[in-house]
């Protein structure tokens, strides 16, 4: 890792947090499980969200300048993209003029080949990651002979978003999508979207609980703690909270937020972002 230590970053600041909408909830779960008294700043891009299939490449970046602009001013200590799809650009192009450290998500491949036993091994993805290839890439230059099922998952996200929980919809999506893995015989599937740890149990009733299901977002976490300490910025005493900003919609915004978090330790706030 490069040292990206500026003298004037405040290691009591916030550390921000940026995804396409309320998938990287997910990923500020594990921040706050491993980091409790670090302080963040989210934001969530609601407003135009699903970024992975409705979007174009330009526009997606331009969203994602926005959103480290915005976190940039209000002088967070490091940014953290809890959106593999924004991931997808690789850290030193999210930058935008910010001299910050950047953490990005994992593609967790580690995490998969240490679980599989068959090396059969599926990945869940919108369809702008799967076109990127970087998990099939990194998977197969580690082990070559891995059997890799790349399946695009447009609607999760939607219905996610939508809050389409326990729908007839849902699980029709959910039998559709690992359909894939049952003929492909996969033992391991990754989760390579934020979104996707919130239809986690629909998922596990499908496959069966001899699939191993890994969520890359605690490395993603443990990455984040490692750069913190590198650049000697993270925070150990007291009690941390998180502002959780979203560019439309803050009562669903919560609803997500309270699936998975301690609502007592976030607050809530709509954040306007200019239309491009």
């Amino acid at each position: 890792m490069s040292n990206f230590m500026n003298k004037k970053i405040d290691k009591n600041s916030p550390i921000g947090v940026i995804d396409s909408g309320v998938g990287g909830l997910t990923v500020l779960k594990w921040l706050q499980g491993k980091m409790p008294a670090e302080d963040f700043l989210y934001i969530g891009d609601t407003a135009r969200c699903p970024y992975g299939n409705a979007h174009t490449e330009d526009e997606i970046f331009a969203f994602a300048a926005q959103m480290v602009d915005t976190l940039g001013q209000k002088g967070v200590k490091m940014i953290v993209v809890a959106c593999n799809t924004i991931s997808m650009f690789g850290k030193d192009n999210l930058r935008f003029g910010y001299e910050l450290p950047i953490v990005t998500m994992s593609l967790g491949t580690n995490l998969v080949l240490s679980a599989t036993k068959t090396k059969k091994i599926g990945v869940f993805a919108t369809p702008f990651t799967i076109g990127k290839q970087l998990h099939y890439k990194a998977i197969m230059t580690a082990d070559p002979s891995a059997k890799l099922t790349m399946v695009p998952c447009p609607d999760f996200v939607p219905m996610i978003e939508g809050e389409k929980f326990g729908s007839l919809q849902l699980r029709m999506m959910v039998t559709k999508y690992c359909k894939n893995l049952r003929d492909d015989n996969c033992d391991t599937l990754l989760l390579a979207c934020t979104h996707y740890p919130f239809v986690r149990e629909e998922i596990r009733k499908d496959v069966g609980e001899e699939v191993v299901i890994i969520d890359p977002a605690e490395q993603t976490a443990l990455d984040t703690i490692a750069v913190l300490e590198e650049n000697n910025l993270r925070k150990t005493e007291g009690v941390g909270r998180a502002r959780i900003c979203c560019t439309a919609d803050i009562s669903r915004m919560r609803r997500l937020a309270g699936r998975i978090l301690d609502l007592g330790k976030c607050e809530f706030s709509e954040l306007q972002l200019a239309k491009l």
